[in-house]
């Protein structure tokens, strides 16, 4: 994206396109300190949006949830091996109104096979970055252009036995920007173990594998391709699920440099004192633990603890809930409900809502 904005403001005069580089900025800031990204990496792959939780549930349990089988549409979207033959013939809505009028949101449907056992599911997904004033040198208004992304997906999901399920997803992905434009297609794949009797879910998934049609300009671009993992735990006699999301497997080491950390020199010997970086910090820095409490099949409460997000975006003067994120889900009549809330930095929350709602749920009301 740094080339992207080198080429745009080659074009249009710097005070002309404050609004659209503040726009830029805070959705790509965004998308870099979510859970699915680390500061290190910012700036090097394109098609960010494939980083932000966009569903509800998704986004109140830390960002990434891949290891829940209880028939959410919403999770199988993300993770095509939950799909199965309770997420069939289901349709899923959600929308999310982003930093300063960017509008982010996803439209999912899934159907199954019962000949084969297979359940598809097709979803488009939504980035808008809204509409911005095209000037000329001189600050003379030639017009408006639009910003945005698109992504369209195909997913399947097929259940090997009783135990393990696969899946995978072809996604193909569409960016305009004014008169700069790029296209590219992806793949996820993934797999999904489940026994119920132990409440025991497990996932594993690799998400982004693709690379890019067409460019902004003449320099390739890489997907933010990322390798997850996940095990939640459900006990048997207690409302709650126990989540631990592993995130950015691909890569271990998470930290990096602040360039606006302060300097603290020893009063002794007169040299730099630099932060020990240990293994434990560079491993909680992957993992997101997460809590489901069940009150009832209509009214579930939701938290997370996001590290990385914490450390990356935290104000030391002001910590406030930076990395925490929680939400609610609502079953009302035949509609699934959710809402998720993230801390994403003092100065910037998220608020995603998201609607399930089950075509089988309105048959056995008929019948």
């Amino acid at each position: 994206m740094g080339i992207l904005r080198a080429a745009i403001l080659r074009s249009f005069p710097q005070a002309n396109l404050m609004l659209f580089r503040i726009r830029s900025y805070v959705v790509l800031l965004s998308c870099l300190l979510t859970a699915t990204l680390c500061a290190q990496l910012g700036g090097q792959t394109a098609f960010r949006l494939l980083d932000i939780p966009a569903s509800a549930r998704a986004a109140a349990l830390g960002g990434n949830y891949i290891a829940v089988k209880d028939a959410d549409l919403n999770l199988g979207v993300y993770n095509p091996a939950l799909l199965d033959s309770a997420t069939g013939h289901q349709i899923a809505l959600s929308y999310l109104p982003y930093f300063d009028g960017i509008k982010v949101g996803y439209a999912a449907y899934a159907h199954h096979l019962d000949s084969s056992r297979i359940t598809l599911a097709a979803s488009v997904q939504y980035l808008d970055y809204g509409t911005f004033q095209r000037t000329d040198e001189v600050g003379a208004v030639l017009g408006e252009f639009r910003a945005g992304e698109q992504v369209f997906q195909i997913g399947a999901g097929y259940p090997v036995d009783s135990l393990f399920s696969i899946g995978a997803n072809l996604k193909f992905l569409n960016s305009a920007l004014d008169t700069y434009r790029s296209s590219a297609v992806g793949v996820d794949l993934a797999g999904v173990f489940y026994k119920r009797k132990l409440g025991l879910t497990i996932a594993g998934a690799v998400r982004n594998v693709g690379r890019q049609l067409t460019t902004y300009t003449d320099q390739r671009e890489k997907l933010p391709m990322q390798v997850q993992l996940g095990v939640t735990y459900k006990f048997r006699h207690a409302p709650f699920r126990l989540g631990l999301m592993i995130e950015q497997l691909q890569r271990w080491d998470l930290t990096y440099e602040d360039p606006n950390a302060q300097v603290v020199i020893d009063p002794t010997t007169g040299e730099v004192i630099e932060d020990k970086v240990t293994t434990v910090d560079k491993a909680l820095l992957h993992l997101v633990p997460s809590a489901e409490i069940l009150l009832s099949k209509s009214f579930m409460l939701r938290v997370a603890y996001n590290t990385r997000r914490r450390q990356e975006l935290v104000i030391a003067d002001k910590p406030s809930a930076v990395g925490l994120s929680f939400g609610v889900g609502l079953r009302v009549s035949k509609f699934h409900i959710a809402y998720g809330f993230s801390q994403l930095h003092l100065a910037g929350i998220s608020n995603t809502l998201s609607l399930g709602v089950r075509f089988a749920d309105f048959k056995r009301t008929e019948g």
